[in-house]
């Protein structure tokens, strides 16, 4: 019975390549910071596997890729090729940890920040399916005695029920009591409102009238008859004449003499 291998490098053997070198290796996919068990990806079968040894480091001998135990124990698979692979650091431990520093400065900038998805808000409600708020009291009751009607007659939890009102009752409610309230003084409003548009009309038919009535100094003048009477503004009645008459049409029929 064959005793176990330990875990340190015995034998000068290894695979016969060329030994790796730190600085070629990609600084994620080797740790061989102090104090921890230094570890590299096998070449080969690309799995993590244990760095042996302290001044001369070779990749412990293994399996290939799929196999859980060491290759000493496991009689089913070959050695992996990767095994006694040797590795070489041609550059320092601090050399090494700068190169992973800037390479995991480099994923965090190139990784997509994370998003957060808000839940979409409800559509709301078409301006045509809206319903407007009443203006006058007889059009608030009337809707507020509807909504009563169609609420009770619902099967909804939220219903109109007893001294209850939901938010739409409520809201129907509240707009019946402030026209109510507001009744006699949106009334006065309407009175003085339908006066001063009485005064207004009043006074502007009248600016007309003086207007029309007397002459008018005009910007444009010539001195000619002519001139003012098209300039200034007349009343005329039916069947009157004007003052200025062209040449008359002849009424007598055309005889001509050959």
């Amino acid at each position: 019975m064959s005793r176990k291998r330990p875990g340190r490098v015995r034998t000068k053997r290894d695979n016969r390549r060329e030994p790796l070198l730190l600085s070629t290796i990609q600084p994620q996919n080797i740790n061989v910071r102090e104090g921890e068990i230094m570890t590299i990806v096998c070449p080969d079968c690309e799995t993590w596997r244990r760095l042996m040894g302290e001044t001369q480091l070779k990749i412990r001998e293994h399996c290939p890729r799929g196999c859980t135990g060491r290759a000493a124990d496991c009689e089913e698979h070959p050695r992996c090729p990767g095994s006694n692979q040797p590795v070489r650091l041609d550059i320092s431990i601090e050399q090494w940890g700068e190169a992973m520093l800037a390479a995991d400065s480099t994923a965090t900038g190139r990784r997509s920040a994370r998003q957060h998805y808000k839940p979409i808000p409800a559509p709301a409600k078409p301006v045509a399916k809206m319903s407007p708020l009443p203006e006058t009291v007889s059009e608030a009751l009337v809707a507020y005695r509807d909504h009563l009607r169609r609420c009770r007659s619902s099967a909804s939890g939220g219903r109109c029920v007893g001294r209850y009102r939901c938010v739409g009752g409520a809201r129907l409610a509240a707009v019946y009591e402030e026209l109510q309230r507001t009744k006699a003084q949106r009334h006065r409003e309407a009175r003085v409102e339908a006066l001063l548009t009485r005064c207004r009309a009043a006074r502007m038919w009248k600016e007309h009238t003086v207007a029309t009535s007397s002459k008018v100094p005009l910007a444009k003048r010539s001195g000619t008859a002519v001139e003012e009477a098209n300039n200034s503004v007349r009343a005329r009645f039916t069947g009157s004449v004007s003052e200025f008459r062209a040449l008359e049409v002849p009424l007598d029929p055309l005889k001509i003499r050959v």
